[in-house]
């Protein structure tokens, strides 16, 4: 469900930079700001996205020494399959995420399954220094959310995650506290401009907070009667999010060159582009997930990963 949450911001802040892949349209477009969108959606989701791609690959890890003498082979071949679907991705979309993940899981998350969680823990920390102080955070913080979602699988919190309402309600509010004057500082006209701090940096600090602040929030709705209505939304698209993920981009570019949809010039463009193409995708991945256990891309994926055919259909 975090997952599925997670997809709709990353689709939403990806719409116009794939609308805009040609110069024309980026010229177009150029002036096309939103301080909302700055807020509330830029460098918001993919902390979360990438966090989660850490804790897979350690239950994945967890799984593999139950099921397999070479557990680290099976993950070897899962990042390299992902590498080349990042690659013909990039085909269609240089901005495409999924190469960066396989890069930074084969030469960071997979040397990390050698060392102690608290090894992983520290070196999380000290990479999340190093991207902040010296990149302004963007894609140099996949590292460190990689070795972070390793670490709290490892020490066991994904597992405790729904036990209690207290550990999400005081970290939230721990975050939205420190979100709170990173957002002014964020949308201040000094935000980046003095004592040698980027404009990067006072995006991605922001981002970072407000992510764990979403986060903790949905956990705390999933603990309500909204849970059914949650799970109903956002469990299909997450259990779909490789397809999802490469779709969109493939349904963005359809209905910007073919149908003519104007998504580089308006944001009520951008919005209604990623609602529809939304609704399409929890469309088909409720009707696919009724009949089969995953989505087409992600059994093609785990079927590589373990070298065997896995069962698609679901027993009736």
């Amino acid at each position: 469900m975090v997952r599925g949450f997670a997809l709709c911001g990353i689709l939403l802040a990806n719409v116009q930079p794939i609308a805009n892949v040609d110069d024309a349209m980026r010229r177009s477009s150029a002036a096309l700001e939103s301080p909302w969108m700055g807020m509330l959606v830029e460098q918001r989701f993919f902390p979360i996205f990438s966090l989660l791609f850490g804790v897979g690959f350690s239950l994945l890890l967890r799984s593999a020494h139950d099921r397999t003498a070479n557990p680290r082979v099976v993950l070897l071949r899962r990042l390299l399959v992902l590498s080349g679907l990042g690659l013909a991705h990039m085909l269609l979309w240089r901005g495409d995420i999924l190469t960066v993940y396989a890069v930074v899981g084969l030469l960071v998350l997979l040397p990390s399954t050698w060392l102690p969680r608290w090894a992983v823990a520290v070196l999380a920390a000290v990479l999340a220094a190093v991207a902040l102080t010296l990149y302004g955070g963007g894609t140099m913080l996949v590292p460190a959310l990689f070795l972070l979602g390793s670490a709290l699988t490892r020490y066991g919190v994904v597992d405790r995650i729904e036990r209690s309402a207290r550990g999400p309600a005081v970290l939230g509010l721990v975050l939205a506290a420190g979100a709170a004057p990173a957002l002014w500082w964020q949308g201040g006209p000094r935000a980046g401009d003095s004592h040698g701090l980027s404009p990067a940096l006072a995006l991605a600090v922001p981002g970072l907070l407000l992510a764990g602040v979403y986060v903790c929030v949905l956990l705390l709705l999933l603990r309500t009667p909204l849970r059914p209505a949650l799970r109903a939304v956002f469990e299909p698209l997450g259990r779909m999010a490789l397809t999802n993920y490469l779709t969109a981009t493939v349904l963005v570019l359809f209905a910007v060159r073919v149908l003519g949809v104007p998504a580089g010039s308006s944001w009520t463009a951008v919005f209604a582009l990623a609602g529809a193409i939304l609704a399409v995708q929890w469309s088909w991945s409720t009707l696919w997930l009724r009949r089969y256990r995953q989505g087409p891309l992600e059994w093609l994926w785990r079927w590589a990963t373990w070298a065997r055919r896995p069962p698609l259909r679901r027993a009736h």
